[in-house]
C-alpha cells in the first residue's frame, strides 16, 4: 500500500552518482550506454540520444535525487533546439523515481511527444515510507519544507535545460499525488497544470491521525495548512479507481469540485459532460471508465476526472514493471500527458 505506512531557499544540483537501493533495470526507451551523469551544460544541446541521468539536488542542507528524462535531440529547420515542454512526476510511498518511471511508462511517452521527465525522490530518513509529507503542516506552505524544495527543483531544470516554462505540468500517484496538489496550489504561476492520481486535496490533514481519517472518508475542506482559494486557473486532471480501498474517492471527487468552482470563480464559463465508456487497456481487456469533462465550449478541457471502474490504488494502465500499477485500466499516462499539452501559461 501506499499510503497506510505513514512516518514523520533555493537549491543546487550536482551531478555526484547516487546508488539507487535496489538494482533498477533500464527503461525499454533508454539504452544503457544513454545513462551520463555528467553535470548539464545549458549551452549544450539535448543528446541525440534519449538520456535518462540520477543526479543529486542540494536543498536547505539535505541532498535529493532525481532522475530526469531527457528525449533524443529535437533539431528546428533553423538547426535549433527547441524548448519543450517539462513533467514533474512524483512517486507514491514504497516507491523511488526509477521505479515511478517503469511503472508510468511516462518517459516511453515523452520520446514521442517529445519532452523532458522530472522525477523527484523522496528522503527515507524523511519519512521511512518515502511517502511525500502532505499530511504535516511544515510541508503544506509556500515557503517551506518540501513544496518550496519542490518548486526550487523545478527551476533549477528550467534554467539548465531547454524547457519551454510556459509548459511546465505536476502529478502524481496517492501522497505524491496529495503533494503535487499542494505544491499546484502554492505556485500557479510555475505551473501550467495539474494531475492528482488516487490522491488527496490541499488541507485533507494536518497529522498522521487526521491523515487516516482523510484516506478512509475523504478529506474535509478548510483544514489546517489548507492554501487560500486558487486566485489563479489551475486546469486539473484526476484519475481514481472505484476499488481503492487506501484512499477513498471521495477526496479526488472534492478535487474536482474544487478546480471547477476556482475556474468558475476566476470567470472561465465551462460546460460540463459526463461519459460512461469501455476503454482498452495495454492487456488487450475494457475497462468501464466515467469521465467527467468540465470544458470551454467545444474547445479544450479545463477539468477531467476519470472513474476507473473496480480500479484498485494503483496507477491506471502502468506496466507491471513497476510497483502499485493497474495494467488493467486506462492509461492514466497517456491521458494526463494529453490534457497537459492542451494548456500554457
Amino acid at each position: 500500500m501506499l499510503l497506510t505506512d505513514l512516518g514523520p531557499g533555493q537549491g543546487a544540483s550536482t551531478a555526484t552518482p547516487v546508488t539507487p537501493a535496489m538494482p533498477l533495470a533500464p527503461l525499454v526507451t533508454v539504452p544503457r550506454e544513454a545513462l551520463p551523469m555528467s553535470t548539464p551544460d545549458p549551452a549544450q544541446p539535448m543528446p541525440r540520444r534519449a538520456a535518462f541521468t540520477r543526479q543529486v539536488f542540494e536543498f536547505e542542507g539535505e541532498r535529493y535525487s532525481f532522475n530526469l528524462y531527457v528525449p533524443p535531440r529535437a533539431v528546428t529547420g533553423e538547426g535549433s533546439t527547441p524548448a519543450l515542454p517539462l513533467l514533474v512526476m512524483l512517486h507514491g510511498c514504497q516507491q523511488d523515481a526509477p521505479d515511478f518511471a517503469r511503472g508510468t511508462g511516462m518517459n516511453e511517452l515523452a520520446a514521442k511527444t517529445p519532452c523532458m521527465v522530472l522525477y523527484p525522490e523522496q528522503l527515507a530518513k524523511a519519512n521511512q515510507m518515502r511517502c511525500w509529507n502532505w499530511y504535516d503542516i511544515a510541508h503544506q506552505g509556500p515557503h517551506a519544507g518540501e513544496p518550496a524544495m519542490l518548486a526550487a527543483l523545478t527551476r533549477q531544470i528550467i534554467r539548465d535545460y531547454p524547457v519551454d516554462a510556459s509548459r511546465v505540468y505536476i502529478a502524481g500517484l496517492s501522497a505524491g499525488g496529495a503533494m503535487a496538489a499542494i505544491v499546484a496550489a502554492h505556485y500557479p504561476r510555475l505551473f501550467a497544470a495539474v494531475g492528482v492520481h488516487s490522491g488527496l486535496p490541499p488541507g485533507a490533514a494536518h497529522d498522521v491521525m487526521s491523515a487516516f481519517k482523510a484516506m478512509r472518508h475523504g478529506g474535509h475542506p478548510h483544514a489546517p495548512g489548507e492554501p487560500a482559494p486558487l486566485a489563479d486557473v489551475m486546469p486539473t486532471i484526476v484519475f481514481h479507481g472505484s476499488a481503492d480501498d487506501t484512499v477513498h474517492p471521495d477526496n479526488s471527487e472534492r478535487i474536482v469540485k474544487a478546480a471547477a468552482a476556482a475556474l468558475a470563480a476566476s470567470g472561465v464559463t465551462l460546460q460540463h459532460s459526463q461519459v460512461a465508456q469501455a476503454l482498452p487497456a495495454a492487456t488487450g481487456e475494457l475497462r468501464q471508465t466515467l469521465r467527467t469533462v468540465y470544458r470551454r465550449g467545444t474547445g479544450r478541457s479545463f477539468v477531467e476526472y476519470w472513474s476507473v471502474e473496480a480500479g484498485p490504488h494503483a496507477w491506471s494502465g502502468g506496466s507491471a514493471a513497476g510497483s502499485f500499477t493497474d495494467p488493467h485500466g486506462p492509461s492514466a499516462s497517456a491521458a494526463m500527458l494529453t490534457f497537459f499539452l492542451q494548456h500554457r501559461r
